[in-house]
């Protein structure tokens, strides 16, 4: 087991990463900005460097200042979280070329999966179900690219190949606007990603995201533990995750999981990491790969017993799973609230000193936070403070649990979403389960 690892994140899962590594008697360094020089983790690990001013680009996604901190307090590994540079490759393999580890994927693994076009194209040869459309990027002839959209059939999606977070696409429903939007979505793709390359693929049109989540060593095992819906989306980013997703029955899901599981090896996958599809009409359809540990890992963690972190830490090491795919047997239902310093109605962020913070409590309630009276919530990250994360026998006793969480909660000072997960947990459809992607959008349109 490794010594010492350096966590190059900040937040509330940096503060994770430092839970596994005490658990697992591993020394921590953290890192941070000047900004963040008063967060949780960064008072509780043995170690601290200062890595630059707020700005993101001078702090936590400067590679030199990353490997340098590891290499003044002699880390051996450093764990990227998620966000930042945790899918950046050229990042992994500078880790490894310095000579420390990389707790995460292999740089290639994680170039591999990061272009939308090689990823999709590793997934048809591993035989993991994809949506209809271009087997590569789309080329220059304009009657070639019409032709194929036709044979699709519209709508049609163009997206980015090296894309992710709702960027990079453009939705297509007739014929007349296809040129058009081939040309746009290059012109963003090579100004945001640095890669002008696109693709076409088939629109869904009210389609759930359904997401499984993964974890193999480098002695040939790969498990898969189970599926999460994360449909609860505004702006392409989830608002609400839960495990299982609903609806997905135990032959599915068991296929699913084999497929996946032989997909990791093909791919020679090492780590934790998500397959992420869209589900309609009781089809599975990939979408992407996220080479990296999840914000919404704890409800997985919660209804499976494994603490994905540990094993993630672990199988870097080059020690073998802890488990199987036998071994995996879900345990009832988690929810889980992502919670943002945000005005609940317009979303414009909420930077400002928490006055008071109380935590709930009670039976299957799980918080995940750095936030802490007192702390001064900085206005250069993300806006998410914590997750709140209920756990019940049943799906019904999971929202019930959470919407007692939800009441006992107190963060006063700043402006947080809680109002909005209230709302939500008492909406008709998502009682029901099962809206699609568009739902939440929708409904905040019909109310505004």
């Amino acid at each position: 087991m490794f010594d010492k690892v350096l966590i190059a994140n900040r937040g509330e899962i940096a503060l994770r990463v430092l839970r596994a590594c005490r658990e697992l008697g591993i020394a921590t360094v953290a890192v941070h900005s000047t900004a963040d020089r008063d967060l949780k983790h960064v008072r509780l690990a043995d170690e601290s460097v200062c890595i630059g001013p707020p700005s993101s680009t001078d702090s936590y996604l400067n590679i030199p200042a990353l490997i340098s901190a590891a290499e003044v307090t002699d880390a051996v590994a450093i764990h990227p979280g998620y966000g930042f540079l945790s899918e950046n490759a050229d990042f992994a393999e500078r880790v490894e070329s310095s000579g420390f580890v990389f707790i995460g994927p292999r740089a290639e693994t994680i170039r591999l999966m990061g272009d939308k076009v090689s990823a999709k194209n590793a997934m048809i040869k591993a035989g993991v179900p994809c949506v209809p459309g271009s087997e590569g990027a789309l080329g220059d002839d304009p009657e070639e690219n019409l032709r194929l959209a036709r044979g699709i059939g519209y709508p049609v999606i163009i997206k980015a190949a090296g894309g992710g977070g709702g960027r990079g696409m453009r939705v297509v429903h007739a014929e007349a606007a296809l040129l058009n939007a081939i040309s746009l979505t290059r012109g963003e793709a090579l100004s945001a990603f640095g890669n002008g390359n696109v693709y076409m693929e088939k629109f869904l049109e009210h389609p759930r995201h359904v997401e499984f989540q993964v974890i193999a060593d480098e002695h040939g095992h790969a498990v898969c533990l189970g599926e999460r819906d994360c449909s609860m989306q505004r702006r392409h980013q989830k608002v609400i995750e839960e495990a299982p997703a609903p609806g997905i029955s135990d032959e599915q899901r068991h296929r699913m999981s084999e497929r996946l599981a032989r997909a990791c090896l093909e791919i020679g996958y090492r780590g934790a990491g998500t397959f992420e599809f869209l589900y309609e009409d009781g089809e599975f359809y990939f979408i992407e790969m996220n080479t990296r540990i999840q914000v919404e890992h704890p409800v997985t963690e919660l209804i499976t017993g494994i603490d994905l972190v540990r094993e993630q830490i672990r199988v870097a090491a080059g020690q073998e799973l802890s488990f199987r795919q036998d071994d995996i047997v879900l345990n009832g239902h988690a929810i889980e609230c992502r919670l943002n310093a945000e005005d609940p109605r317009s979303f414009m962020p909420s930077p400002g000193t928490i006055k008071q913070y109380h935590a709930p409590g009670g039976p299957g309630i799980r918080v995940d936070t750095h936030i802490y009276s007192g702390y001064v919530v900085p206005p250069y990250y993300d806006s998410m403070i914590g997750k709140l994360i209920a756990h019940g026998d049943t799906r019904d006793v999971a929202i019930a649990r959470m919407h007692g969480a939800l009441t006992e909660i107190v963060i006063e000072g700043i402006n947080t979403n809680i109002a909005l997960h209230k709302d939500l947990l008492n909406d008709a459809a998502f009682r029901a389960g099962g809206t699609d992607i568009h739902y939440l959008e929708k409904k905040l349109k019909a109310e505004a």
